[in-house]
């Protein structure tokens, strides 16, 4: 693991293969329980199909990352995708890039690439991303706020990130927040200038196939979505040669 020195502080970060002097890199954006390890061996395997250099950062208050203070403002995921990641990107020397966000980091793609017109960016992957709030969602992180409390879901995340409750409740309590209902970042898709591919599990308890539509629905840009058969929120865990190879194929065809 390295680390990155910010405008506000440290990030944790890793990487992949070939620097990006040498070959395009794929940026991963973790979940919002996420962080650099939690990606698992995704990160390997993808820069082996691929051949690119590959770089997972943890976001600020999750993983090996400098901590944050709570409440997380409603528009975390706006600030990260206009402040932090550009800066993450060029301290990186990234020149050449895909963005793959899983979630949050999704949706915080979706933001980067439509608010920014990051000539960097030669693509966008999202996996399991949200583009507006849901009923299902919100019961689904009521449950695991649940889990959190009462069961051993803490003990399991205190492995990976140095301020577990930060990182939990950061991302818990702003979806939960009843402000956070007004969520809805569909005017960034409109604004995206490149390819896109959305993934998405068809048991996700956080989100349904509506995400896929209103994806569809609002990209002026070729996008490209698919439903993973027997995934839930992290088809790349839960089906992973699928999602790879959906992965692996766009990829190539944007980097061609």
């Amino acid at each position: 693991m390295n680390e990155l020195l910010l405008v506000k502080g440290r990030v944790e970060t890793a990487w992949w293969g070939p620097p990006p002097d040498q070959a395009p890199t794929l940026v991963l954006l973790h979940e919002g329980l996420g962080c650099v390890k939690l990606w698992r061996d995704f990160p390997a395997t993808l820069q082996a199909e691929t051949g690119c250099g590959v770089m997972a950062y943890s976001r600020f208050g999750y993983g090996g990352s400098n901590p944050i203070a709570l409440p997380r403002p409603m528009t975390y995921m706006h600030d990260e995708a206009t402040d932090v990641l550009p800066e993450v990107l060029d301290k990186a020397d990234v020149r050449r890039a895909i963005v793959i966000g899983h979630s949050d980091g999704g949706s915080i793609a979706a933001i980067h690439a439509g608010a920014t017109q990051d000539p960097r960016l030669a693509g966008l992957v999202m996996l399991a991303a949200h583009f507006f709030v849901e009923d299902l969602n919100i019961a689904a992180i009521r449950q695991i706020e649940q889990a959190y409390e009462a069961g051993d879901l803490r003990n399991r995340l205190a492995r990976y990130h140095r301020d577990v409750d930060g990182a939990f409740y950061g991302w818990n309590g702003a979806w939960l927040d009843p402000r956070f209902r007004a969520f809805d970042i569909t005017g960034y898709l409109e604004a995206i200038r490149i390819p896109v591919l959305g993934l998405q599990g068809d048991h996700d308890p956080y989100g349904s196939e509506e995400q896929l539509r209103v994806l569809q629905n609002h990209m002026r840009m070729p996008v490209q979505t698919r439903l993973i058969p027997g995934a839930r929120h992290s088809p790349h865990i839960e089906a992973p040669a699928e999602t790879l190879s959906a992965i692996v194929a766009f990829v190539r065809d944007c980097l061609d």
